[in-house]
């Protein structure tokens, strides 16, 4: 697959002057419901009314979709508002149900991604459709399962395609509910610059109070819309109560974003920029050689470890150090993931060095 300009046409056939919205409940609950929402959702910057109709729930036991009947509800809210119509599909059925009720766009969601064999039957179950195909990104930071799932729909001749960037999970406890690994969607961006990209703050953070900062954050690295759960009564809603804010707080979201500019080409601004890159490259190069002493270092280590015969890794050493510096990186502006992030990768570097020398 080749990045190729055509790949924002169904994005740009919506004629519109600002990000893309999609937007709506979690799940479909009720008729009333999904109707009640749409119509407050009609007269905003919202193109697409999302809802989950089947819900692959972490453990059996939890509210898993009202099924089959939620579509001719969102069939029903359609004709009423105009508004496009969205749901995740996970099988062929899912897709062929989809279709008989002219849902228009359709996700992939993180579970499913993350299964080649499923992406497939989806891809040819929904072969040659013109309807709008989100992929989002599996569960594990993985880009190659990422952009293998695209692939293959685009392979079964699905031309409009985009994907969404909801977070990946993680066995640690931070502040998301699931990390947004930015670097893993910038890369994509870097490889597919045209393919649409989208923003699930709902998913990454699982806090209503979090979805203005995390869209930002996307806006800011020049994604292409956002999908945002709404529910009219979000501490009741069925499915992830906490991370779905009201439609007047969705509208108050969009409103208060700020769009930003793609580049300037002023010569102030070139100037500017070009003084600052410089800057970080001198910075980086220092990076770098200060890391390449700190490795030597570690050689000298394994080697004593190596004479006394002692283990290489240290755990109370390794958890002092790191305490220190989440304080230390505190006070130079740094958060405490940056750092864990940082530091748990140069300890692995330095493990990896010491090993060679205790094994030669």
């Amino acid at each position: 697959m080749e990045n190729k300009k055509e790949m924002r046409k169904w994005l740009d056939d919506f004629n519109l002057n600002h990000p893309l919205v999609i937007a709506g409940p979690c799940s479909a609950e009720t008729e009333d419901q999904v109707l009640k929402i749409a119509h407050e959702l009609k007269d905003s910057k919202v193109s697409v009314f999302r809802a989950g109709i089947w819900k692959p729930r972490t453990r059996p036991g939890g509210f898993e979709g009202v099924g089959e009947i939620g579509l001719k509800w969102l069939q029903k809210a359609k004709a009423e508002t105009g508004l496009l119509m969205g749901t995740e599909v996970a099988t062929a059925a899912h897709c062929k149900l989809a279709l008989e009720h002219d849902i228009d766009v359709l996700w992939v969601g993180a579970r499913t991604t993350a299964n080649p064999f499923a992406v497939q039957e989806i891809a040819d179950t929904l072969k040659g459709t013109d309807k709008i195909v989100l992929v989002k990104n599996p569960v594990n930071p993985d880009l190659a399962l990422w952009l293998g799932g695209v692939e293959r729909l685009h392979m079964a001749g699905i031309e409009k395609l985009g994907v969404i960037h909801r977070g990946f999970s993680t066995y640690e406890k931070t502040k998301y509910r699931n990390i947004p690994e930015w670097q893993i969607a910038i890369e994509l961006q870097n490889k597919f610059p045209d393919l649409p990209l989208i923003i699930d703050p709902s998913h990454i953070t699982g806090d209503r109070k979090m979805i203005f900062e995390v869209t930002q954050e996307a806006l800011d690295l020049n994604y292409d819309g956002m999908i945002i759960e709404t529910h009219y009564d979000p501490d009741n809603a069925w499915s992830d109560a906490a991370q779905q804010v009201t439609p007047d707080a969705l509208k108050q979201i969009i409103k208060d974003l700020t769009i930003r500019k793609t580049d300037d080409t002023t010569d102030q601004y070139t100037q500017k920029m070009t003084k600052l890159r410089a800057n970080i490259d001198v910075l980086d190069a220092n990076l770098l050689e200060l890391l390449g002493k700190r490795m030597k270092v570690a050689d000298e280590i394994g080697q004593v470890k190596k004479d006394a015969n002692v283990a290489i890794l240290q755990n109370n050493r390794w958890n002092e150090i790191l305490g220190k510096m989440i304080l230390e990186g505190e006070k130079k502006g740094l958060t405490e993931e940056f750092v864990l992030k940082m530091f748990k990768a140069i300890h692995q570097e330095s493990i990896g060095h010491q090993e060679k020398v205790i094994n030669a």
